[in-house]
């Protein structure tokens, strides 16, 4: 068992575990690209969200705050904007629409994240394992008997030099593998942090609006529904 399994990576080599690991290095790079497309037009301006968002709840101006929301169009103003459609159930309620609205928004933003954090877990040890092919090939070649006379001799004696140069061209498989997994790992950080702050920000939107219905008299938000239901 042991036998055939060494026959099939010697065999093998270890040229295919760098093919796999440029293969995942280029879609790695693909993801984080289209994550950074999805996630500069996420961004809404939450410093200027807030003020006027309060200002409009007190005056009343529900149209004019959803028609706001509407118009910024980022994740925070859409989660927000899910409350503000429940205003005449009450607080409670608009509280569990912007819920499920930023549960949808975190899904959305986290898409293919999972694969990056994956290649950067698993490269480093895709790496080792062409590392250990090339380095059984090594000693496999090492351990094989070599034909008698000069020849044999002259075998010898480049024999310690043939394994180290298999060696170090096995390592490459390894520095590969940590060139790959290092961007992924750091771009799936920055990703994930960048989710955090957006999420935190839909939060802090969403509080002004809570903060408002919970001192709100149930006339003014069936007043407000039907102003929104007007616009």
């Amino acid at each position: 068992m042991i036998e055939r399994i060494t026959h099939f990576m010697v065999h093998s080599g270890a040229t295919w575990v760098l093919w796999l690991l440029f293969a995942l290095s280029f879609v790695s790079i693909a993801v984080a690209l289209e994550r950074a497309l999805v996630f500069r037009r996420t961004g809404g301006q939450v410093d200027k969200l807030v003020p006027e968002l309060r200002r409009l709840l007190r005056q009343g101006e529900y149209g004019r705050a959803s028609s706001a929301l509407q118009h910024d169009g980022s994740v925070i103003a859409r989660v927000v904007g899910a409350g503000l459609a429940e205003v005449d159930v009450g607080w409670s309620a608009a509280s569990e629409a912007m819920a499920a609205a930023m549960g949808l928004e975190r899904k959305r933003l986290e898409a293919r994240l999972i694969f990056l954090g994956t290649v950067g877990n698993n490269a480093p040890f895709i790496g080792l394992l062409g590392t250990v092919i090339g380095v059984v090939g090594a000693f496999d070649a090492l351990g094989k008997p070599q034909a008698a006379g000069a020849v044999a001799a002259a075998a010898s004696a480049l024999a310690p030099e043939r394994v180290m140069s298999t060696i170090a061209e096995a390592l490459v498989a390894t520095a590969v593998g940590l060139v790959v997994a290092i961007p992924a790992v750091a771009v799936f950080n920055y990703f994930q942090a960048r989710v955090a702050a957006v999420i935190a920000d839909a939060e802090t939107l969403g509080h002004v609006l809570l903060a408002h219905l919970r001192g709100e008299p149930v006339s003014a938000r069936r007043a407000s529904r039907n102003e929104l239901a007007a616009e």
